[in-house]
């Protein structure tokens, strides 16, 4: 009863932190659908490169999300922005390589040949049959993969609090030190909400931009 009457209490805290937490993730994701994206389509072209950028996606994901902020902090600390909002971007940036870049990778791989060389007969130039054939049919599967990375980076981004970035994870880190189970759980269903909220809303946009052949 105590944590809901908070809650109600504090409406407009907890929209001022929804806020920020989404312009960490949104920014982030953002930047990596803009450069994870191209780079899972490019490396479809050799599987040495495409093997060393997954295995490379890989290992940024195995490190724990305190010790990467904590790492960003000196690194951006050179143009004056050590803590904060950057630093939070920059490794949620980071974070959603991996699921954007082996989805779109594997989605493109594994387009059926015979639609590709259909195409070829048809006359299309490469980047007509990846324009036209092979990302069509890959987006229900580069998009899971933007799911993915959103939902996970909601969960990394509660973390940043610590570097001074704000979001919902200001309520958890306060909650902790401050011994109050109100904040604590306040931050932890805000959290969880807006993950649910996104995954949903990410699926809708999923369906809708899935080739009807492939529904």
């Amino acid at each position: 009863m105590e944590t809901i009457q908070f809650i109600f209490a504090n409406l407009d805290l907890l929209w001022e932190r929804t806020l920020e937490h989404l312009s960490v993730v949104g920014v982030a994701v953002s930047f990596a659908i803009a450069t994870g994206v191209p780079i899972g389509i490019v490396i479809t072209q050799n599987r040495r490169v495409a093997d060393a950028v997954l295995y490379v996606a890989g290992i940024i994901m195995t490190i724990p999300s305190i010790a990467l902020f904590g790492v960003m902090i000196p690194i951006l600390s050179v143009v004056g922005h050590g803590i904060g909002w950057l630093p939070a971007v920059v490794a949620v940036f980071l974070y959603s390589q991996l699921p954007i870049i082996r989805n779109t990778y594997t989605a493109i791989d594994n387009v059926d040949p015979s639609l590709r060389e259909a195409a070829r007969g048809m006359g299309m130039t490469p980047f007509q049959r990846l324009r036209d054939v092979e990302i069509p049919l890959a987006v229900p599967v580069i998009l899971a993969g933007v799911r993915t990375a959103v939902v996970i980076n909601i969960g990394i981004t509660a973390i940043a609090a610590y570097i001074g970035a704000g979001g919902l994870g200001t309520f958890i880190s306060r909650g902790i030190s401050q011994s109050d189970p109100r904040q604590l759980i306040t931050g932890a269903l805000a959290v969880s909400i807006l993950a649910v909220i996104a995954d949903y809303g990410l699926l809708w946009v999923q369906n809708r931009l899935t080739p009807a052949g492939l529904k």
